[in-house]
């Protein structure tokens, strides 16, 4: 066993040296630091690797980070959520404003505001969502009146600035599986066009193959999670076809205690065989806006990212 080393500040610590202090620390700080040696190791080795992140992310301003790591072609695959590609939509246009976690929710209600946390989202984000998203729904439906949730994130990645996650998906061909596509403001936009437009359609099964091949296809595999749900399992579960992960690093605030999938530690699931029983994992108990930052940071100080 190695001995917990005192943080040493100097004054001039880069991230690399804050990170690699962090991993002699104990509790989470170390957790974080073997995190980083570990998404090295997926990239060293070649891995496929998949980011799985919830829709309060992107809303927040790790969305930065998400877009960064899709330009440099960092990760190879995301799945993520219907609120993901809401909030990527809206941002691309509108602001979000820093607000607090005790407020009166009803006057915000009253005022048009939205509250995500300490974040809060004006409601004419979302009548700016429906303004740019039914004539984009209209051009596709002219293309094409059945497509899949990816096909549907290139097209839509296509029309957005380069703030944008899918704007570098789509010029990067990253794809981006969606399986809850229509939890959120873009499902509740499908259902107003279908009025309309009866047998537009938007096929969540029709990723199944693709996302299929790619585990398949894949000499090894490796995961980045950053908090949990439908997109943290679509991943975990995809890769029970080559017996699991490789590697794979959680990120999270949710405890296990009461069984639930986000709280879901990485020693769960390799009794499912979502995870190899050799693989290599880090569970890191933070809040990502906390430690991912950290984490890209001393990434890219290493020339990793």
């Amino acid at each position: 066993m190695d001995k917990i080393k005192d943080i040493e500040l100097k004054g001039k610590e880069s991230s690399i040296d804050l990170v690699s202090q962090m991993q002699g620390c104990g509790f989470q700080a170390t957790h974080l630091g073997e995190a980083v040696e570990l998404i090295g190791q997926m990239k060293e080795e070649g891995c496929v690797v998949f980011l799985g992140f919830t829709a309060n992310l992107v809303a927040s301003g790790l969305r930065g980070i998400i877009a960064e790591l899709c330009r440099r072609r960092f990760i190879d695959v995301i799945v993520t959520t219907a609120g993901s590609i809401d909030h990527d939509i809206i941002k691309s246009f509108h602001p979000y404003l820093k607000g607090a976690f005790n407020v009166d929710d009803v006057e915000l209600h009253k005022k048009g505001v939205n509250r995500i946390g300490n974040i809060f989202v004006e409601s004419k984000g979302f009548e700016l969502l429906e303004e740019k998203i039914q004539p984009w729904f209209k051009e596709l439906y002219e293309r094409e009146k059945c497509v899949s949730p990816k096909e549907l994130n290139e097209f839509i990645g296509g029309k957005l600035p380069e703030q944008s996650f899918l704007h570098w998906c789509t010029k990067n061909k990253i794809p981006v599986f969606c399986p809850g596509i229509t939890d959120g403001a873009i499902g509740l936009q499908m259902y107003f066009f279908k009025q309309e437009h009866p047998d537009f359609a938007v096929d969540v099964t029709r990723d199944m193959r693709d996302l299929a091949e790619i585990v398949l296809n894949a000499e090894k595999t490796a995961a980045i999670i950053l908090g949990g749900g439908i997109s943290k399992h679509h991943i975990i579960g995809a890769n029970i076809v080559r017996d699991g992960l490789d590697y794979a690093v959680y990120v999270s605030t949710a405890a296990e205690f009461d069984g639930s999938l986000s709280g879901a530690q990485t020693k769960e699931a390799k009794s499912w065989g979502k995870i190899k029983e050799k693989g290599s994992t880090v569970q890191l108990n933070c809040d990502a806006t906390i430690a991912f930052p950290l984490m890209a940071a001393a990434l890219r100080e290493k020339g990793i990212l």
